[in-house]
């Protein structure tokens, strides 16, 4: 009996030492996510730019990166040389170094097949990270006209896009 008294006391003092416990997210760790499209698009990739608040490129110095595809989550994969993006992938910036970045991405005319293009480059638009006040997940999705079709570039949110509800994948009942 006293050894269960004493077993029912450490377990309270552990649940009250961890319920004040503050849990936040790792202001170092990000994920990037580009959701699956069509077909052709998904195929195009996308590279990440990370730049310092002075105009430095430090893609490389700045973080660490990996990738996971949403259709085979939890095989982490390393990237070779470049860090990119296709439809359905998921990157991982991990060791972020404390600070802001300007990150932005783009795809080089020569890289859209097998869209036509204008012999320009798709860009996005510039996304603010601050590791004092960071994120936990941004997506990157391509820009369409009023048409609904891709007209070249990218977006960088920290929402999800608004077709993405409407492209999950619906439960039978």
């Amino acid at each position: 009996m006293k050894r269960l008294a004493v077993f029912l006391a450490a377990l309270f003092f552990s649940l009250i030492a961890f319920a004040e416990t503050e849990i936040k997210h790792n202001p170092w760790e990000l994920i990037i996510y580009r959701p699956e499209n069509s077909r052709k698009i998904n195929e195009v990739r996308c590279w990440l730019k990370i730049e310092d608040m002075e105009g430095n490129d430090v893609t490389y110095t700045a973080a660490r990166a990996t990738y996971e595809w949403a259709s085979i989550p939890n095989k982490v994969n390393h990237y070779e040389k470049t860090y990119y993006l296709m439809g359905g992938m998921a990157m991982h910036l991990h060791n972020i170094k404390p600070g802001k970045y300007k990150f932005t991405f783009h795809t080089p005319a020569d890289k859209q097949y097998p869209f036509p293009n204008e012999k320009r480059d798709w860009n996005s638009n510039a996304f603010i990270y601050d590791t004092d006040n960071p994120a936990k997940v941004i997506f990157v999705y391509p820009t369409v006209g009023e048409s609904g079709f891709y007209n070249g570039g990218w977006i960088i949110s920290g929402k999800s896009p608004e077709f993405f509800i409407f492209t999950k994948p619906q439960e039978k009942k």
